[in-house]
Parts: structure tokens; sequence; C-alpha cells
């Protein structure tokens, strides 16, 4: 297994990393039982989050007793002081441990960032914790572009996530400057949410970025497990195979697949279509049904709020049919 210094956090991680995702399907039998085949292969960074339902529970259980082999990642969607205090306690309860090595605000928006770093926002109640020893690191996940580019210059950010892969690439130059100003740099997404049907080929290409510290694919099955550290092990250059597959990967799904750029933005009537879209490949691929319906009931204005004006359309530049793709997501969710 490949080790990387995961930017200013100075931590020493495996260069494939560990998904919460998926166990939301398994039991904490089935997670113990993954948790040391992790041990065993080299892999020490795992991620999770307290919206994952469940996640940080099962990890918790599957820890006892290796938990200081491991350098664990959770992260919260609270954007207050209050509320992220709470979630902190609750996670260093749900993982039973004394403290969490990264400690992640979860893809807040612009105005957001704002909403956090102000007086009483949740900033303060990360600091706090850290101070007191209850998590080591600060970090931020994203989905936005505009988000990412300016968590590059907030000076608490120590890692940002962001997605990554054979047709989400858009954030290169980002990464890039991540790898710049020493900030770790972690992969979500590497399969594209399982659009991606060939996870070798997948998490060959993410690696094959240097600028990338850690990728995170989501894993719930022994097997999927052994596939993945071969991949991500594999550090040769890509073959001229391997180049024409990445293309053949990317013209399958260029044509409706929704890379978050939120160039589409503002809709007319409020709808955010990236998060619609997201919620829609968990729905359709990560076999989450209850936690995607969940996330999209959340949403302030739904697919069927679509109102087919086609504003959108001509802004996004990989020229997806939205009004189409909206018209299928109102009749999965039924709403």
């Amino acid at each position: 297994m490949e080790y990387s210094i995961l930017g200013k956090t100075g931590l020493k991680i495996s260069r494939m990393g560990f998904g919460g995702i998926p166990i939301q399907r398994i039991d904490e039998e089935g997670t113990k039982a993954l948790m040391h085949q992790l041990l065993d292969a080299g892999v020490n960074y795992i991620d999770t989050a307290r919206g994952y339902t469940v996640s940080e529970q099962y990890l918790g259980y599957a820890l006892e007793g290796i938990r200081d082999k491991f350098v664990l990642a959770t992260k919260s969607m609270s954007r207050t002081k209050e509320a992220m205090a709470a979630d902190i306690e609750i996670s260093l309860r749900n993982l039973r441990t004394d403290y969490i090595d990264l400690y992640q605000v979860h893809n807040p928006s612009m105005e957001q960032l704002d909403m956090l770093t102000a007086k009483d926002g949740a900033l303060e109640a990360l600091l706090e914790a850290k101070d007191g020893g209850k998590i080591g690191h600060i970090g931020l996940t994203a989905h936005s572009a505009a988000v990412f580019e300016r968590a590059l210059e907030l000076d608490w950010v120590e890692t940002i996530m962001f997605p990554y892969n054979i047709v989400e690439n858009q954030g290169e130059e980002l990464i890039h400057r991540c790898r710049e100003k020493n900030i770790g740099f972690v992969a979500m997404k590497p399969l594209a949410g399982g659009a991606i049907e060939d996870a070798s080929l997948a998490l060959r290409y993410v690696c094959g970025n240097q600028d990338v510290t850690v990728v995170i694919p989501g894993m719930a099955d022994p097997a999927e497990l052994t596939e993945n550290i071969s991949a991500c092990s594999d550090t040769s250059d890509f073959t001229e195979e391997e180049k024409q597959a990445f293309e053949k990967v990317r013209e399958q799904l260029g044509t409706n697949f929704c890379r978050r750029c939120n160039y589409c933005a503002p809709c007319t009537m409020g709808i955010n279509i990236p998060s619609v879209f997201l919620f829609a490949g968990y729905l359709e691929r990560y076999n989450l049904e209850e936690w995607a319906r969940d996330r999209y009931g959340c949403l302030s204005a739904k697919a069927s709020d679509c109102v087919q004006c086609g504003e959108c359309e001509p802004r996004c530049p990989y020229h997806l049919p939205i009004r189409e793709m909206m018209k299928k997501c109102a009749e999965e969710f039924g709403e």
C-alpha cells in the first residue's frame, strides 16, 4: 500500500481510504469484518459522516480494540456553534472514541460558509473541540467548484474533499492548488456515484493524479475491497488501452451525467438542480433508496416544481437535457 501525508495535518495515511456510505446496507458484524480486512491490507483512512444514518455507529462497533490503527474522519452539516458542538459529541459517542482525527464541514454553500464562520457559527465549536483534544484537524467537503476555490483561501481548512473521477475532472486545477498550498485533497465519488461500472479503471484514473492525497471508494463487500486495493496499488503508467477506455466512459456518460459545476443556476423555480441529480444517482445506483429519498425530501424545491422553462440548459457546458432529466427524477421520487 502506498502512503502519503494528508497536507498540513501531517497525518500519514494510505493512498486508498474507506468510504463509509455503503455500509448502511450491511450490519455491524459485516462492518467489523471489513475493518479487520482493511487493517490487514494496510488501509488506515476511514471516512464517514453524521448524515450517513448508522455508518458512524457501525464503525464505532467495528473499530473497538483497533481504533488507534486508523485515521478517522467524519463530518457534519451543522452550521451553528450549538448544533456543531452537539454533532461532535454524538460522533464521539457513535464512534466509541475520545478523539476524531479529522472533522469536516459537510458541503456548505457559499452563503453557509459565511454563516459558519460568523459569530456563534460552527467554526467556533470546531476550534474549541480542537483545542480540547476532541478533534485533531478541520476540513471541508464541497460539490461546488466555487466553494472549493473559496475554501483554498481559508486558513482553518486543512483538507478539502471534492468529487473527482473520469467524467468529473473539472476540479483538476483546484486539486493542484491544494497540493501547492499543502492542503490535503480527498477524492470522493471516484466511480461517479456508481455510474462508472469498471471500478479498477476508475480508481487507476484517480490514483494516477499525484495531486490526489487519498481516494475513498465506498465499499460494503470484501470482494470490492480486494479489487479496489489492487487497482490503487498499481502505480504503473496508463496503457493506451486504458486511455481509450477513459474516453469511452466519457462518451457513454457525457450526454447525461451532471458534473455538479452549478453553471445551470439559478433555477427560476429555486430548484437545486445538481442536488436533485446527486440524490437520483444514489437512488438508482447505490441501493440506498431510503437515504436518498430522505435527502431529496429535505430539498425546498423538487424536480416536480420544474416548469420546463429551459433557461438552465443553455448554461450547461455539457449540454445536458436537464428538462428531460428533471421529468425522470420527478417520476422516480414521486414528487
